[in-house]
């Protein structure tokens, strides 16, 4: 609210967040939040009481159902590690989601999906700077994942029965240092070519917005490179 000058001060935004219903602030490593002067404005009468624990009942109504006051042990999920989390079972799952989810503009004469019985002795080439970059493939508000766990296009290409080379071209989404030799020598000797691009938390994310939709730095360069 302060950023979009519609109050002017911290109590001010408290006294209109509750009025409006609001009950939860998020406001991780702010020492002095918001809602820290809610007190004050109890104090000052901008606020009832009833209205505050009106507000603090859904929440920690919530809380207890997710078990959060209960006994370590009487909570399942304490049980639970990598070994659960990241079973077959659960990956395959994960593996589903990700192809169900996948949206495919234009597909020229059927290329897609590769099969593995077509590609025996077919050179396929990775590039891009998303190709192999772990850190980039996760958006905002990401969990911290395993690394042993994550698959790249490269990685995951690799398993299949192809001769795979890789050129990322830049090492990073703002691609402002490339190298089109680099991107030229693979793609022109390859029978496939999957090109990886995008933005990336480095680019774009909460409260860091872009002027445009354009691809970063030299990446379209690079995508012109590779088709041609």
């Amino acid at each position: 609210m302060l950023g979009h000058h519609y109050t002017s001060t911290f109590l001010e935004t408290a006294v209109a967040s509750m009025n409006a219903g609001c009950n939860l602030e998020l406001s991780y490593g702010m020492r002095n939040n918001v809602f820290m002067h809610i007190p004050q404005a109890l104090a000052m009468g901008n606020i009832t009481l009833q209205m505050l624990r009106d507000r603090v009942r859904p929440l920690f109504y919530t809380r207890m159902r997710l078990g959060e006051f209960d006994p370590p042990a009487m909570n399942p999920y304490n049980t639970l590690d990598l070994s659960t989390v990241q079973s077959p079972e659960h990956r395959n799952l994960s593996l589903e989601a990700a192809v169900k989810s996948f949206v495919l503009l234009k597909n020229v004469r059927g290329t897609l999906p590769l099969r593995a019985r077509d590609l025996p002795g077919k050179r396929l080439a990775v590039v891009g700077p998303f190709a192999d970059n772990p850190r980039v493939l996760f958006g905002d508000y990401a969990p911290v994942p395993e690394p042993q766990y994550i698959y790249t296009p490269r990685r995951g290409l690799e398993t299949l029965p192809a001769n795979i080379s890789f050129a990322p071209g830049c090492h990073e989404p703002q691609c402002q240092q490339y190298s089109r030799a680099e991107v030229v020598g693979a793609a022109g000797a390859a029978d496939v070519v999957v090109v990886c691009l995008g933005t990336g938390t480095d680019v774009e994310t909460e409260a860091k917005d872009r002027r445009d939709l354009s691809l970063p730095g030299h990446q379209l360069e690079l995508l012109q490179d590779a088709v041609q």
